[in-house]
Parts: C-alpha cells; structure tokens; sequence
C-alpha cells in the first residue's frame, strides 16, 4: 500500500486557512473569558464530555479506529458527528490519520511525532502538514470500512457542518458569549488536549511495556482526554477497549463503556489482560 502524502511530513508548506480558524478560535476562546456565567460554563463542560469523551475517546479512536466495542450503527453514526465538532477533521480522515501513525510511530512517515520536534508534533504538523481534511478519496485507502458508509464520507466532506449549525443553535439561545464559550473555548481546549496525547505522551511519563515507539503514560493526559492519556498502556494492547490497566490508572471513557455494556448498549468488547501485581509493582 502507497503511504500517502499525509504520512510525509513537510515543515515548508503552510495550511493558511487552517492556520486562519485556528487563530480565530484562539481569539475567540480569549475573549470568552471575559464574558463568564455559569451557564456558559457548564454547557461547555457538557458539551466538552459529549465530544471528546464520547467523540474523539470513545468514537474516533477506540470505536472507529481499532474497533475494540460494538454499538447500534445509530450511535455509532452519533459518535462520529460528536467527533466532528471537534474540529479535529471527519471520521475517515481522523482514522487513517491515526492508523497510519499505528503504523509508523516515531519513525519516519510518522505524521506527528516528537522526534521531528515538540512543536511540529503538538500542533505544526496541522498548521504546515498535507492534512488532507477533505481527500476522502486518498484517506480511504487506510480507511475502507468507514468508506463502504456513504454516511461517513459525507460527514468526512463536511465535517465542519454540525458545528456551524452548534453555533446557530447557541447564538439563538446564548447570544455571542454562549458562542464563544461552547464552541471557540471548547474546541480550543479539546484541541490541544488531543494534540498532547500527539506530543507530551510520547515525551513525558512512565512506560509499563517496551514498546517499539516513545509511547508513555500520562496522567494529566488521561484526565483531559478521559483515558487517553495511558497511551503506552495503549500501544501495546491498540485494540483494547481499556487504556488505564490498573485500578489507579483513571479511565472515564472505560467506566463509561462498562455502563453501556450493563445496559446492553456495547457489545464484543476487546479488554487487555491486565498486568500482573508483579508487572504493576515493578512499573511504579
């Protein structure tokens, strides 16, 4: 299989109007702080969990990309528009963007690594990289289970839409501080959660496994991304449902998981088998 351009980094090509919305979200997450109520805080909160606990941890990553559980078709449609408003890209896009960093991870072709350096793996990768957001064609190719649903590549072409109409839906009910509070705010903080699980989890912290990568295990991550930040954990078991092993390890979107399996919701879950006391107690 041809690794496509996305996989080559390239720090000599901007991506001007990426660069554009992202400065304009950060500008609006700005002056969001001077407009608070709690209101405005707790719809974000909400909606925060809604998409990247439910859209990126749960959707994107441990559904659509390693297809570790099971769920009605329905929801998991509803967890891929969740992932959308992001703003982290559309579900195939943000699959094969994952798998091909499985792949090649922090080795050459890696789209995000920090051996090409902290900044291009946190954020430069998407301000200089081909991001290919819209070349659903090419991003299928790491991606064909998600391109068999014509819902998928709809919601890949645009997959800035649920948030233009978020954005309507709040400015009629909130007027503009709701706006920039449950939307520039939101994505702002979501959006460099997620790049840290790129960036800080494969510089800082514990590695329980010897894996092939940098991987390693954060904790502040994991708070921020609801589990994601176990990401060692992760990389040596990438289908596993369950990121944080131990029972000190906290991992929402895993309680969340074990909740919709008891009510019957999430099926075929794929679990790690869980390190030994020994293991647990020579990693610590």
């Amino acid at each position: 299989m041809t690794t496509p351009v996305l996989a080559l980094p390239r720090h000599d090509k901007p991506n001007f109007f990426t660069s554009a919305v992202l400065a304009v979200l950060h500008i609006g997450a700005i002056a969001a702080l001077f407009m608070f109520s709690w209101k405005a805080l707790i719809v974000t909160a909400a909606l925060y969990w809604i998409t990247i606990g439910f859209g990126i941890s749960l959707g994107y990553h441990r559904l659509h990309t390693h297809r570790s559980f099971q769920v009605p078709l329905g929801l998991e449609y509803l967890f891929a528009v969740f992932g959308a408003l992001t703003l982290e890209g559309g579900p195939i896009f943000w699959v094969a963007t994952h798998r091909i960093h499985h792949q090649k991870s922090d080795q050459a072709g890696d789209p995000h690594s920090p051996r090409d350096g902290a900044w291009w793996a946190h954020v430069g990768w998407i301000l200089f990289g081909e991001t290919n957001h819209n070349n659903t064609k090419m991003m299928s190719k790491y991606a064909p289970d998600l391109a068999k649903h014509r819902f998928y590549v709809w919601l890949n072409n645009y997959h800035w839409l649920p948030t233009i109409i978020l954005a309507a839906v709040l400015l009629a009910v909130g007027g503009l501080p709701l706006v920039l509070w449950a939307v520039c705010l939101r994505v702002v903080v979501g959006l460099h959660s997620t790049w840290l699980v790129n960036s800080a989890t494969h510089m800082f912290g514990s590695r329980r496994f010897e894996t092939k990568d940098d991987s390693r295990n954060s904790w502040w991550v994991a708070l921020l991304t609801f589990g994601e930040g176990w990401h060692n954990n992760h990389y040596a078991h990438p289908t596993s449902a369950r990121h944080g092993l131990a029972w000190y390890e906290f991992d929402i979107s895993w309680i969340t998981l074990k909740v919709m399996r008891a009510v019957g919701i999430a099926k075929h879950i794929r679990v790690a088998k869980l390190p030994s006391r020994e293991e647990i107690r020579e990693a610590a």
